[in-house]
This record gives C-alpha cells, structure tokens and sequence, in this order.
C-alpha cells in the first residue's frame, strides 16, 4: 500500500547511502580516508586506528567529532582530506529524479557531510537542481545528527514545521530526533526492512519506487 504522505510539504533527505544506493560502496572511500587520517594523526598501526575511528563513530556521532573532542582537530583540515574522494561509483538515476521532482514544497538536504561534500554528490548524481538548500555539518556547528540540539538548528535555520515533515534516512538512530519532533520517519535501504523501531514510520529499500508510489499533494511543478 502506498504511503500517505498528504500532510507533508518539507521534504527532508540524508545524503549519503539514502540518495545513492549503499550498495555503490561511495561511502567506503570516504571511510578508507578517514582512516587514513587517523592513522597519520595516531600513528597507529592501521588496524587500530580504524577500531579508533570507528570508536569515535559510535561515542560522538561521527569520527569528526570524536576528532575535535580528543585530539582538537581541526574540522576544515579533516572534511578536506576525507572527501577527497573520486565521484566514479554515483550514477544518477532518472527514476529518483523524477520522483523527486513530483513533490510538492520544499526538498531540503539533512547531512552530517560537509557542504562541499554535498554539492559534489548533488552534481554527480544529478540533482542538484532539485534541493532547496543544505544543511550540512558546518552549518551544524559540527555536531552531527542524531543530536537534539543540531535538529533544532536546523528546523530554526530553514524555518521547518516538523509535523508538515518527512525525513529519509539510511541511518535508523538518526530517525528518533525526527520522530519525537513529531515528523514522518523514513528508513531507507536494503536493511530498512528488518527494522522493528518504533520511531520509524515507513521503510524502503526503493527510495524512487516508494516516492513515486506515495499520496502526495498536488504535483510539484
């Protein structure tokens, strides 16, 4: 049954594995470079510093995070080299751009990713044409989501009505801000599925086919 998404006029989407499939393994060699960092900052074998990064994942956030709080990273020096990544493995789909060219009101991007980061996979993947705007982590003061305080940023920064909202997400944590905010939750991927929280609201592992399958309002022009 399609999704009855008539209430909604912001749309809100991660960017990264939610906008492209996992399956592309993108985000692999952003991963691959942030253990890199880590390993050159540490000088720890790489085995260890990817158990570090992926530490400081899960404690903060985001590896950046646990950077800037332990080490005093700088953010720039870090968003910089990590996303110095080839954009070979994105390939725009014509059938999410369609999708997402029918919604009615706003489409804004909700990324924990820097904003050159965003405007470079916007680009690849061509849809750049399509969003409103990005809220990226600068613009979060690099707090990343799931934090309170960084939805609050961003629905005061863009003027949101979460209840008019629907938020997609590859990451399950990320949508339990959302929902208590009294959004529409969105689980996106091929993991979606077997997700049993209750702050999720709907599930795809096809984020066109759900899209274009939805209850919306008028069709965006």
């Amino acid at each position: 049954m399609s999704a009855d998404l008539r209430h909604i006029d912001t749309w809100l989407f991660d960017l990264d594995n939610t906008l492209y499939p996992a399956e592309s393994l993108h985000m692999r060699l952003v991963e691959e470079r942030m253990t890199d960092f880590v390993e050159r900052l540490t000088g720890f074998p790489r085995d260890d510093a990817r158990t570090l990064q992926k530490k400081y994942y899960h404690a903060h956030g985001t590896t950046l995070a646990g950077l800037m709080a332990n080490h005093d990273v700088d953010p720039a020096d870090f968003l910089d080299f990590v996303h110095d990544v080839p954009m070979d493995r994105l390939v725009p789909d014509p059938a999410l751009k369609a999708a997402l060219k029918r919604l009615p009101g706003r489409r804004l991007i909700f990324t924990n990713g820097s904003a050159s980061h965003a405007e470079r996979v916007l680009q690849t993947l061509e849809l750049d044409h399509l969003f409103e705007a990005t809220f990226h982590i600068e613009a979060a003061d690099f707090l990343p989501k799931p934090a309170p305080e960084t939805f609050a940023k961003m629905i005061a920064d863009h003027a949101v009505h979460a209840p008019g909202a629907a938020f997609f997400e590859d990451s399950e944590k990320n949508l339990a801000p959302a929902h208590d905010l009294h959004m529409t939750t969105i689980l996106v991927g091929a993991h979606a599925a077997a997700s049993t929280a209750p702050f999720v609201n709907h599930r795809t592992d096809d984020l066109a086919g759900f899209l274009a399958g939805a209850r919306v309002q008028d069709a965006a022009a």
